[in-house]
């Protein structure tokens, strides 16, 4: 018997936009295969009045409009249902950031629904009241929860197993050791007065393995500092053990 692929359940203004990038590429092929599923669900067919309105303003004033919790609350329950195994996450600028790890977590479970936010975001007693988990993509504003919900799957779909093609490509990426990915050659030897290191022609496995990990070093250590005092600290923390 088959197993139940990975399921994607996403709650949106805008269904429309969803697989989109997910229709093609890797994701595509394995949306068409059945190694994962994706529902996008209105938000908007929860609405009880006859004008389908999901916000209204802010409680004690301020520009913009907030997503109702009783229309967001009858969309969650009626996809997530109590006891669900999958998690239910809250793309939101204030989550906590996105990072390998939980996108490892992620692709080991059954699956997750996704909930977009819009407007100035959702009426904090649904947060609450539900359980969501929050999720940010970085510190930065998007105009909905939309691109963020795309990512975060782009990232998990790729580790579903027989969705990527070498099961090593996806070990020396970046985020995966805890660096940032080693520099990547390929030809011409020469371009435009630059060669390919001589160590990565050379030949010699050892020699090659040690300048693309002494590289991710230098280039965490250089662009990410948060990420090599984590990495630092995780090493640290492997010797006594």
């Amino acid at each position: 018997m088959m197993a139940d692929p990975w399921k994607a359940t996403v709650l949106t203004l805008f269904p429309e936009m969803f697989p989109g990038p997910l229709g093609i590429s890797l994701a595509g092929r394995a949306l068409e295969a059945g190694t994962w599923a994706l529902d996008a669900v209105d938000i908007r067919s929860f609405a009880t009045d006859r004008h389908r309105s999901v916000d209204d303003t802010p409680s004690g004033g301020g520009p913009g409009m907030v997503m109702r919790a009783d229309v967001v609350a009858a969309a969650i329950d009626a996809v997530h249902g109590t006891g669900s195994a999958k998690p239910l996450i809250y793309l939101s600028p204030r989550g906590k950031p996105l990072d390998q790890e939980r996108v490892r977590e992620l692709a080991a479970g059954p699956g997750v629904t996704l909930l977009c936010g819009r407007f100035e975001g959702l009426d904090e007693r649904v947060i609450e009241a539900r359980g969501l988990e929050e999720v940010s993509l970085g510190d930065f504003v998007l105009s909905g929860g939309e691109p963020a919900a795309l990512a975060l799957l782009d990232a998990v779909v790729r580790l579903l197993p027989g969705v990527m093609g070498k099961e090593a490509s996806g070990e020396e990426e970046s985020f995966e050791s805890g660096l940032l990915e080693y520099p990547q050659y390929t030809r011409p030897q020469l371009f435009e007065g630059r060669e390919i290191p001589a160590v990565l022609t050379s030949g010699d496995h050892a020699k090659v393995k040690a300048w693309r990990r002494a590289m991710a070093e230098a280039l965490t250590k250089e662009r990410r500092p948060d990420l090599w005092e984590k990495f630092l600290a995780s090493r640290s923390k492997d010797s006594r053990q």
